[in-house]
């Protein structure tokens, strides 16, 4: 079977696994966890990445993330291979930790966002590692719900505004939510053609995106020098929102630049022309 193709965009959200390979552990001891969290770390500021989750467990490793400058696969190969350098320094090895594929399940935010943080969270009690998530130190979730110190590289906002309208009391309708004893199903289950989550709209929409990306890389270059971002937003000043969304999108994905190139431009946070450039290619 032919490995899954890797759907990446602005503000795409996944579920990140990274598994040791057989006879290696990721993790030797509690040094190695924190030397972990803060390549994490790094990572995450680095390539703008929205960390909403992460679990990290004795030979792997959990991550829930929103990528806003659809560089997921530059963040991972620094993310494991700054860590393979300090596992292999510390522990005399040599060669890869990790498989050499991180495997990564692309879903809607909406709709899955809360189960597939809940599934994370849960891990270490499936596997008898802790009786309680809140118990497992290893994790973000106890901060999630309020009973550690909240890591800078976290971003925790989209998940307390959809398990309540008022903030005071997300972490407690968090926990409610992650811990009830209602029977929990995997949301893994529902998954389409191995690597997509989401409803069948959004299934639909990246297949093309993908059929899309595929003719891209097949398609002859355009020689010459590409537009400059001067050239591309000339006379802004008298655009409509529309028009302007329209020059973004074009910047993004016609001509190479990065969310935050055009977000320095433009005067812009780049989670701002994230939303643009992904609502954009919602309508395509």
């Amino acid at each position: 079977m032919s490995r899954p193709p890797r759907i990446e965009y602005p503000g795409a959200c996944y579920y990140l696994t990274g598994r040791a390979l057989q006879g290696r552990k990721a993790f030797e001891d509690d040094l190695d966890y924190r030397a972990f969290e803060q390549v994490l770390s790094s990572v995450v500021h680095r390539f703008n990445w929205l960390l909403q989750s992460y679990v990290l467990m004795p030979d792997h490793y959990h991550l829930v993330v929103e990528v806003p400058e659809a560089n997921l696969s530059k963040g991972m190969r620094q993310l494991n291979g700054v860590y393979t350098q300090h596992a292999n320094r510390r522990h005399s090895s040599e060669g890869p930790l990790f498989h050499g594929r991180f495997k990564s399940i692309l879903f809607e935010k909406e709709t899955f966002l809360l189960p597939i943080c809940r599934h994370a969270a849960l891990n270490p009690n499936r596997l008898g590692l802790a009786k309680e998530p809140s118990a497992y130190e290893q994790s973000s979730y106890g901060a999630l719900i309020g009973q550690k110190p909240m890591p800078d590289m976290l971003h925790p906002d989209d998940l307390y505004q959809q398990v309540s309208k008022k903030p005071k009391l997300a972490q407690e309708a968090l926990r409610s939510f992650v811990e009830t004893d209602q029977a929990f199903e995997s949301p893994l289950n529902d998954r389409a053609h191995q690597v997509l989550l989401g409803t069948e709209a959004f299934v639909d929409r990246m297949q093309s995106l993908l059929l899309n990306s595929a003719k891209a890389k097949q398609a002859p270059k355009l020689g010459g020098r590409r537009k400059s971002l001067r050239v591309l937003f000339r006379g802004m000043h008298q655009m409509r929102r529309a028009e302007r969304n329209q020059r973004i999108t074009l910047a993004h994905l016609e001509y190479n630049y990065t969310l935050a190139e055009i977000g320095q431009h433009l005067g812009l946070h780049y989670t701002t022309v994230s939303k643009v450039v992904n609502a954009s290619e919602k309508a395509l």
